[in-house]
């Protein structure tokens, strides 16, 4: 690991290990958020595999959004993520906020995935 970590992977990092020290066999729930998109993916750390994943870039999103870096984006992949996890029989996860402050766009979306569904 490097020496010299930044304070957002400072952040990251830190609430990572408090997630995988409190959920007990529920998968994360991770959201990514660059300037222009916003992903969702919903994680199985114990096989390493991504079960569920949303984001902006998907085509059918792209012409309905338009833009993929405003809150009705962030909800719109909430709701999707949410539907997507009760078909592959997921109602509890984490939330992995990464190194991301809890509000704005990050927020929208975690209200959205609660409303779809999910449990955290």
């Amino acid at each position: 690991m490097p020496t010299h970590l930044s304070t957002f992977e400072r952040r990251q990092l830190r609430v990572r290990r408090t997630l995988k020290a409190n959920a007990v066999d529920r998968p994360r729930l991770s959201v990514f958020r660059s300037s222009q998109h916003i992903y969702a993916q919903i994680i199985d750390d114990a096989s390493g595999k991504t079960l569920v994943a949303a984001s902006t870039l998907e085509k059918d999103l792209r012409s309905s959004l338009k833009t993929g870096a405003n809150k009705a984006a962030a909800a719109t992949i909430g709701k999707l993520v949410a539907e997507r996890a009760l078909k592959a029989g997921v109602t509890k996860v984490v939330f992995d906020r990464g190194g991301y402050l809890f509000h704005g766009r990050v927020k929208a979306l975690a209200d959205a995935a609660r409303e779809g569904g999910l449990n955290f």
